[in-house]
């Protein structure tokens, strides 16, 4: 197995911050924003996101945490129940522009998750999607609306996106197994 850095702890600060200008380009502003990160990376991804948008504009968005573990359509295929964690979203999300964020955005199957745990949560205004990474292969008609880096990637490969937060540093690295030489 080797893995090789694709994002620098510098990468992912520029690509945040540019997330950042975007999101309030798009949406004219930080007024009724929300930030809600799927646990377990986009978590510290949004509060990144939501310190950026403060800087920039004076008013930092509420930002919460969304487990997904329940919503998961993979559950009765799973040999092991998920480990549930606790979805913490300080405001009514109801009327509100939600901003889903998350570190890899792979076949589409966690972002439907994320949505459906949203909509049970309160009718926000508009969802919109940011991702640190997008790597293709979707297996449902998702789209993000804030891409921090488009990596193409082989099925065979994996994207790790770390985080100092929980790994103790920044970077996104690209796993491909090794083959055995004969």
């Amino acid at each position: 197995m080797s893995e090789k850095v694709i994002a620098t702890a510098d990468d992912i600060r520029r690509a945040l911050t540019r997330i950042a200008h975007e999101i309030l380009e798009r949406n004219r502003g930080a007024d009724n924003l929300v930030l809600v990160g799927m646990l377990t990376r986009g978590a510290p991804l949004a509060q990144r996101l939501a310190g950026i948008i403060a800087s920039l504009e004076n008013i930092k968005p509420p930002v919460g945490n969304l487990d997904i573990g329940l919503y998961r359509d993979d559950l009765s295929l799973r040999d092991t129940q998920p480990v549930i964690h606790r979805t913490d979203i300080p405001t009514d999300i109801s009327d509100k522009k939600v901003i889903l964020v998350d570190d890899v955005l792979f076949t589409g199957r966690s972002i439907r998750a994320a949505m459906d745990a949203l909509i049970d949560l309160g009718r926000p205004q508009l969802v919109q999607l940011a991702v640190l990474v997008d790597r293709g292969h979707r297996e449902l008609p998702v789209r993000a609306d804030y891409i921090g880096k488009n990596i193409p990637t082989a099925l065979s490969e994996q994207i790790e996106v770390r985080l100092k937060e929980i790994d103790g540093k920044d970077e996104v690295v690209i796993i491909t197994e090794g083959r055995g030489q004969a």
